[in-house]
Order: C-alpha cells, then structure tokens, then sequence
C-alpha cells in the first residue's frame, strides 16, 4: 500500500457515475459499494489495470467478488480516486 498508514484517499466521482448513484435504492447496492470504495480509498492501487489507451490516466478496475461489484476508476496525481462507473457482475 501505497501513502501514509491509516489515511484514506479522496473519492469523488464523475457526472456519470454520481448519476448512476443517484438510481441505487437498494441497501443491499449500497452496502456493496460502499465496501468497494472503502478499499480503494484505503489503497487506490487496489485495482487492475484495464488495457487500452495510456494518453490519459490509467484507468484501474477493482472486483468485489463477494460484493459482486466491479468500480471503474483512475487515481490523480493528488491521489484522488475518481470514480468512472458502478457495475454489478
């Protein structure tokens, strides 16, 4: 893990994904992406990397298996995870 012990990362998330947020009623959904996020916020390298363009930012993929939630996202230089979409496998 990457940055101090015990200090979260900034989370924030696209128009897109705060829109797809705003659709989730489910405390079941919710919970699920809340386990999700508290992973990434604690180590935003927690993802794979997703193949593609490199022109930008890399974008990074974590899977909740038990969740069953994948989060796409990027970190910025600051090491803020920017939440790119919400997806239930």
């Amino acid at each position: 893990m990457t940055g101090q012990p015990g200090r979260r990362a900034r989370v924030s998330f696209t128009d897109s994904a705060a829109k797809q947020l705003e659709n989730i009623t489910s405390e079941a959904e919710i919970h699920a992406l809340d386990r999700a996020l508290v992973v990434i916020s604690v180590d935003p390298d927690a993802g794979d990397p997703i193949p593609g363009d490199t022109a930008g930012p890399q974008l990074l993929q974590y899977a909740d298996e038990l969740e069953g939630v994948r989060v796409l996202y990027f970190v910025t230089a600051l090491r803020t995870v920017v939440v790119v979409a919400y997806i239930e496998v």
